[in-house]
């Protein structure tokens, strides 16, 4: 069996994602992602028609599931608009309303603390994502490219936040608690 050498990075970009010193580029982009994140969540929390009654988000499910007879209907794939479908069946949008709602404003409040930044956005590009098939293009895309950016740069992303603490305290998965594998190195 041949052993082969693992394919590496170019250098800029093993700096980029793994380097300290590019913290402060980061600090923007989760600052930018997680206020867009925290002022819809906020929004929405204010609006008894989605924290209360979920009418919105039905109203919402009732318009991208419609398929109108000429032209192209807003979801593009049928299984997930047989999902949104079978939730709004269900009468899911009494509950799944705060769930986004919380969703929302938790992923951004994390993205500005900068508290368990790669999970935050990797929740954040998951919202985006399913946004987006439902036919809401909007911001998503912006926000869901930006959200990738931040979960490669997860070791340094929160390196200007409280990552900087609390990422060496817990450890990795694969180092253990209290040990880290070169977070935030050069």
């Amino acid at each position: 069996m041949v052993s082969r050498k693992p394919v590496s990075d170019p250098v800029f970009i093993q700096k980029l994602f793994s380097d300290a010193r590019f913290s402060w580029l980061w600090l923007v982009i989760r600052l930018y992602v997680g206020y867009d994140w925290v002022t819809a969540g906020y929004h929405k929390l204010l609006d008894p028609k989605w924290m209360s009654t979920g009418e919105a988000l039905k109203g919402f499910w009732v318009n991208v599931t419609k398929i109108p007879a000429t032209g192209k209907p807003p979801i593009t794939y049928d299984w997930y608009r047989v999902f949104l479908q079978s939730l709004l069946n269900s009468g899911a949008h009494t509950w799944f309303g705060k769930l986004i709602t919380i969703g929302e404003l938790t992923i951004g409040l994390c993205l500005i603390l900068g508290l368990f930044t790669g999970i935050a956005a990797i929740f954040g590009a998951f919202m985006n994502l399913n946004f987006m098939l439902a036919g809401s293009a909007s911001t998503n895309p912006v926000l869901f490219m930006l959200a990738g950016l931040l979960i490669l740069a997860w070791k340094t992303s929160g390196y200007i936040g409280l990552d900087y603490w609390v990422l060496p305290a817990l450890g990795t998965p694969w180092t253990g608690p209290g040990k880290t594998a070169n977070v935030g190195g050069d």
